[in-house]
């Protein structure tokens, strides 16, 4: 076992009353804070009942925790009726550049989450080679490295904490462009190369996204999983399909647990596709009979019965080969539309994503398709007349080079339900940082995943407890990290910290109108700082990007 993993078990196993009387003695010797937030029902992030206490902040520490009564700070917030958490640490979502674009991270923090993980969508680094203009919306890409990222986030300044995996798909387009053919010896070798370098700059870990059916590689990615391994990294997993070919795909995740040696991670864990519903217990049974194996496998959720994403990500692979201006050929092609149409692939992942009734088209990069926005692709197809709604989606995607995102209503609720009872699926967004002028129509996540599940899953539907959600945002992620300073309201612990309102907690948005901000967090602390003051942002960009288990600064060896 760990030393970091013993750390974090004796952590939670630390219950609140010791806590209490603990802390408090200690403080006759610590009484003049900077912060105060008193009376407040702490609820500490490991899953213990909440206790009434005061929270003590110096600098961007947690000194102390209890019944302060003698103490005295520069400020003291009245947390009476409120409840206050960790900060939220979200563990999928895809702010690399949105927090570049708008440092404010507006639809973050104002849900109290104060660490966001990234990477998955392809990492912002490594880019040796690549054109500084390429994937990055609003500014050039003017670095190769993490260690140059992180830099541009330092300087820039941002009001959350930022932590990145390396993509494996990043790695190989680097070193293979789009060239879909096997690695030779000697560009595997510049992948591994590639992937340890990064983690020495301060990536977490390894991140995959695969296509339905799992890795068209394996052999690649077990070797990259191996190279995280020996930094004490982990591996985390965006599975192509969450229904026909799940069992699959979790197979060859349980395969890089045993073979790397390594930790796992899976995103937004579900059963998509109506045919699916009501059989995710067999994908659990997968995941819980790993464990019991002693394979550390967690997964991640977002609570809503729709997801979204690219259009592409229904087309068969062959289609996609190339890169976005092949693809592009291959649609407007009439000698392959047919093909295309028929293959069966295209018809079980269309049918996996909702089917024309449940596809929808979120953000359109055309202005003259940007009228469809909202509508579904049965919708559209019948407003520009074509008979076999496929048509719809081919000449829409040719138009706009496969850039098209989508709102795939494609869950049962009821399976929700049954994945978010699970002790070892943590919440999570798999959103982006952004404000209120995003473009198209977003998913409601980036705006209220985590108050939702405080305000409809918890206190409206009582299908997890205060604390248990709690514990899901916070000391979990921390743990699956192996983060030992965050995710608990502890002495010595970093002073990240959401205070919300239990009563009146909730998200405000909607699929139809999803730009709007929750309501019930009036305080929100990100390294000591109060980035969220009486409900509204401050300004404060206190967050920092914190560097991986295999970190290296410069010039140590």
């Amino acid at each position: 076992m760990s030393l970091r993993f013993e750390c974090l078990v004796a952590a939670l196993a630390m219950t609140a009353q010791g806590a209490v009387a603990d802390l408090t003695a200690q403080t006759n010797q610590t009484t003049t804070f900077d912060i105060l937030i008193r009376g407040g029902r702490i609820v500490d992030g490991t899953g213990n009942p909440w206790f009434y206490g005061d929270v003590g902040i110096r600098g961007d520490q947690i000194v102390a925790v209890g019944r302060l009564a003698d103490a005295d700070a520069t400020r003291v917030i009245d947390a009476t009726g409120l409840v206050v958490a960790p900060g939220f640490i979200d563990l999928h979502t895809h702010s690399d550049n949105a927090l570049l674009n708008d440092g404010d991270a507006q639809s973050k923090v104002r849900q109290g989450v104060t660490l966001d993980i990234t990477g998955e969508s392809g990492s912002a680094a490594p880019r040796d080679g690549l054109p500084a203009n390429e994937g990055r919306r609003g500014g050039l890409r003017d670095w190769t490295t993490f260690t140059g990222y992180f830099e541009k986030l330092e300087q820039q300044t941002i009001s959350m904490n930022l932590i990145s995996h390396v993509s494996y798909h990043q790695v190989r387009r680097v070193v293979k462009g789009f060239d879909e053919s096997d690695a030779t010896p000697e560009q595997l070798e510049r992948m591994k190369q590639l992937t340890a370098r990064s983690m020495e700059e301060g990536a977490w870990g390894l991140v995959t996204r695969f296509g339905s059916g799992g890795p068209l590689h394996p052999e690649e990615v077990m070797a990259l999983a191996k190279v995280v391994s020996s930094y004490g990294g982990n591996y985390t997993s965006h599975h192509g399909s969450e229904g026909y070919e799940q069992e699959k795909e979790i197979d060859f995740a349980i395969r890089v647990a045993e073979e790397a040696n390594i930790a796992v991670h899976l995103f937004h864990f579900k059963m998509r596709a109506r045919d699916n519903w009501g059989t995710i217990d067999a994908s659990i049974r997968q995941i819980e009979e790993a464990r019991a194996r002693g394979l550390d496998i967690t997964a991640n959720q977002y609570p809503y019965t729709a997801m979204f994403h690219g259009w592409s990500a229904f087309f068969p692979r062959w289609v996609r080969e190339g890169g976005p201006d092949r693809f592009a050929e291959r649609l407007r092609d009439p000698s392959l539309r047919e093909r295309i149409k028929n293959d069966p692939d295209f018809i079980a992942w269309a049918k996996e994503h909702g089917w024309w009734e449940g596809i929808v088209l979120a953000r359109s990069g055309t202005p003259a398709n940007q009228k469809y926005q909202g509508m579904s692709v049965a919708d559209i197809a019948r407003e520009r007349g074509d008979a076999d709604p496929a048509d719809a989606v081919l000449d829409l995607m040719a138009q706009e080079r496969g850039s098209i995102s989508g709102v795939f209503h494609t869950m049962s609720e009821e399976d929700v339900r049954l994945i978010m009872r699970q002790p070892w699926v943590t919440h999570a967004s798999d959103g982006s940082a952004i404000n209120l002028e995003a473009p198209g129509l977003p998913h409601p996540r980036n705006y209220s995943t985590f108050p939702r599940v405080l305000g409809h899953y918890v206190r409206d539907e009582g299908v997890l407890t205060l604390e248990e959600a709690i514990r899901k945002m916070t000391s979990l992620p921390a743990q699956i990290l192996g983060l030992r300073n965050r995710g608990q309201v502890r002495e010595g612990f970093v002073a990240d910290i959401t205070v919300f309102d239990p009563a009146t907690v909730r998200g405000t948005n909607s699929f139809e109108n999803p730009k709007s901000y929750p309501e019930g967090i009036p305080y929100v602390f990100v390294n000591g700082v109060a980035v969220i003051d009486g409900g509204e942002h401050t300004g404060a960009r206190p967050g920092k990007p914190i560097r991986g288990p295999g970190y290296k600064p410069t010039g140590v060896s």
